[in-house]
C-alpha cells in the first residue's frame, strides 16, 4: 500500500503547522515541559474523554449523523479533491469514497446500542447467582494515519468505528493526496466536536513527532516497512496496533472457467483507481493454455472498458504524484509488454498494462505494483499455484477462479491470506459483514462494520459479586484439605461436553 510518511530523507517534511486554537488544519498545542508540538493537543483530547463526554450513546450517535451530513454536503467537493489528485473517474469516487463510507455509517448507527450492551457470560455453579459481563469501554484517545488511495474512506471507515465505541481521536491524511488532505483539515473538524477530535496535516518529521505521544491505540494503513516504524513506535508506550498493510495478491486461474467473464472482473479489480487499490489482483498464475485464451480476452476488455485509446478515457484515472509515477514506470521493464505499455510523465498516465514471461525473480514480483500493470505467470497446474502462493509472503486477498467449486475450495484451504475472494475481485470489500484486514506482513488486525467497533473497544471481564453468602466462599480460604478442594473442583470445574464423571 502506500506510504503516508515514510523515513526521514526520502521525502520532503512539510513545515510544522501553528496552532489554530480549533480543530482544523495544523491543529497543534506545544507543551514547554515536553519538548513536543503535539502534546498539548493530546493532552486536551485526554482530558476531554476522562471526562466522560464521548460515553454516552446519544453522543456517539451525534458525531456518526455529523459524519454523514459531512459527505452529504461536500459529496462535490470531494469528487472534485479525489479527482485533482489521481483523476479518479465520478463513478469510482462516488462508489468507494461515498457509498462505501455511508455503508459503513449506518451498519453502525443501526446497531450501535446492542453493540454497546454488556455481554452476559456463562458462570460456573458457584457463582450461579453473581453477574458475570463483557463491558464495551472504549480505548481512550487514539490516532488513525490514512493513506492516499482512497483518502476519504480510508479514513472515515476507521473513525466511524472508534467514534462509535466511544474515543476521542486524531486522524492524520495522507500529504501526498494534497487536494482531499486540504479538504478534511478545513472542513472535517467543522462537523465534529473540537474537543474530542482533531486532524492533523504533517510530514514526516511531524508524524515522528506525533508519534512520540502516548496513544492509547494507533490505527495505520499503508505499507509494512512503515508499518514496523509504527509499530516500533507503539511499542515505547505498550500501545495496542491495527496495521492494514499491503502485499502481492495472487489471482490463480484454472482451466475450467468462463475466460471471458474472469477477463472483465479481472480487468476491472486492477485497473480501478488505476491500480492504486491493495486488494487489487496483483499477478495472475494460470497455465500455458489459459494464457493463450486469457491474454486476448484481456486485451478485448480493456478496449471495451477503456476506448481504443484509454488515455482519453474518462474512467481511468492517473497516478497520484510523480516519485509514484516513476516507480511504477520502472516495473514496465519486467517481463514483456503484451497489452498496452503507454506512458506520458507529464500527465502521470500510465495505460493498462499485461507482461507475459514474467520471472519470480524480476522487479515487478518484488514488491507491491499499486498502479495499472497486471503480470502474468504460468504454472503446471493449480498444485505448483498453490506452492507459489505459498512461498512468498501472505497476502491481503487471494483470488480463484473456477467453473469448478473444488478448485476453489483447493485454493481456499490450502492457502493463507487476510482474505479471500472466489469468481471476482474486489467486492469482498464492500461487505460490511466481513472483516476486512491482513495476516503477517500484509497486516494485524481487523476492521468493518462491527469489526471496527470490536478493533476500537476494550472488552473488558467483569465479575460482580453478592456481599453474602460468605459460608460457600469459606470452601476456598486455608485452612486447606483434600474434602474442600474435591467440593471447590466440583462447583467451578468445566466439564467436556459428552463425557460422564464415573463415582
Amino acid at each position: 500500500m502506500e506510504k503516508p510518511f515514510e523515513p526521514p530523507g526520502q521525502q520532503l517534511a512539510g513545515k510544522a503547522p501553528k496552532d489554530d486554537g480549533g480543530g482544523g488544519k495544523g491543529n497543534v498545542d506545544s507543551d514547554a515541559t515536553s519538548g513536543n508540538p503535539y502534546a498539548g493537543l493530546v493532552s486536551r483530547l485526554r482530558a476531554a474523554w476522562l471526562s466522560g463526554k464521548t460515553r454516552p450513546v446519544k453522543y456517539r450517535v451525534g458525531q456518526l449523523e455529523a459524519l454523514g451530513r459531512f459527505l452529504d454536503e461536500k459529496k462535490q467537493d470531494i469528487l472534485e479533491a479525489t479527482a485533482l489528485d489521481m483523476g479518479k473517474p465520478p463513478f469510482e469516487a462516488e462508489f468507494t469514497e461515498i457509498l462505501l463510507c455511508k455503508n459503513e455509517l449506518h451498519e453502525t448507527l443501526n446497531n450501535l446500542s446492542h453493540w454497546m450492551k454488556d455481554e452476559h457470560t456463562d458462570k460456573s455453579l458457584v457463582m450461579q447467582l453473581d453477574s458475570a459481563f463483557i463491558r464495551k469501554d472504549p480505548y481512550g484517545v487514539v490516532l488513525i494515519i490514512v493513506p492516499w488511495n482512497y483518502p476519504i474512506y480510508l479514513l472515515l471507515a476507521p473513525l466511524i468505528g472508534a467514534i462509535a465505541a466511544g474515543n476521542c481521536a486524531v486522524v492524520k491524511p495522507s500529504e501526498i493526496s494534497k487536494n482531499t488532505e486540504r479538504l478534511v483539515a478545513e472542513v472535517l473538524p467543522s462537523y465534529l466536536d473540537k474537543d474530542c477530535f482533531a486532524v492533523v496535516t504533517a510530514g514526516v518529521e511531524e508524524t515522528t513527532k506525533l508519534l512520540e505521544n502516548k496513544f492509547d491505540y494507533i490505527f495505520y494503513t499503508g505499507s509494512p516497512s512503515v508499518g514496523r516504524i509504527i509499530m516500533t513506535a507503539a511499542a515505547k508506550h505498550l500501545t495496542p496496533v491495527t496495521l492494514e498493510l499491503g502485499g502481492k495478491n495472487p489471482c490463480y486461474v484454472s482451466d475450467t472457467c468462463d475466460v471471458h467473464n474472469v477477463a472483465r472482473r479481472v480487468v476491472w479489480g486492477r485497473f480501478y483507481n488505476a491500480g492504486q487499490t491493495c486488494i487489487a489482483p496483483d499477478y495472475i498464475l494460470c497455465s500455458v493454455e489459459m494464457r493463450e485464451k486469457l491474454l486476448p480476452a484481456l486485451c478485448k476488455v480493456i478496449t471495451d472498458f477503456y476506448g481504443p485509446n484509454p488515455r482519453e478515457s474518462p474512467d481511468f484515472g492517473r497516478i497520484v504524484e510523480d516519485k509514484q509515477f516513476q516507480r511504477v514506470q520502472a516495473l514496465l521493464h519486467s517481463g514483456r509488454v503484451v497489452i498496452g505499455g503507454q506512458t506520458d510523465e507529464k500527465e502521470r498516465y500510465i495505460a493498462p498494462t499485461v507482461l507475459a514471461d514474467v520471472l519470480p525473480s524480476d522487479p515487478v514480483m518484488q514488491e507491491e505494483i499499486f498502479g495499472p500493470i497486471l503480470p502474468v505467470m504460468t504454472v503446471a497446474s493449480m498444485d505448483e499455484a498453490i506452492d507459489f502462493i505459498n512461498s512468498r509472503e501472505r497476502p491481503l486477498v487471494v483470488y480463484a477462479f473456477s467453473s469448478d467449486d473444488k478448485v476453489v475450495n483447493q485454493v481456499l484451504e490450502r492457502t493463507s491470506s487476510g482474505g479471500f475472494c472466489g469468481n471476482d475481485t474486489l467486492m469482498h470489500v464492500s461487505l460490511t459483514s466481513l472483516p476486512f484486514g491482513g495476516i503477517g506482513n500484509s497486516g494485524l488486525g481487523m476492521y468493518h462494520g462491527k469489526f471496527s467497533f470490536d478493533t476500537f473497544t476494550h472488552h473488558r471481564g467483569c465479575l460482580h459479586r453478592g456481599m453474602g453468602r460468605e459460608a460457600l466462599n469459606a470452601l476456598r480460604y486455608p485452612p486447606y484439605n483434600q474434602q474442600k478442594l474435591g467440593i471447590v473442583k466440583a462447583a467451578s470445574e468445566v466439564k467436556r461436553k459428552g463425557m460422564c464423571t464415573l463415582l
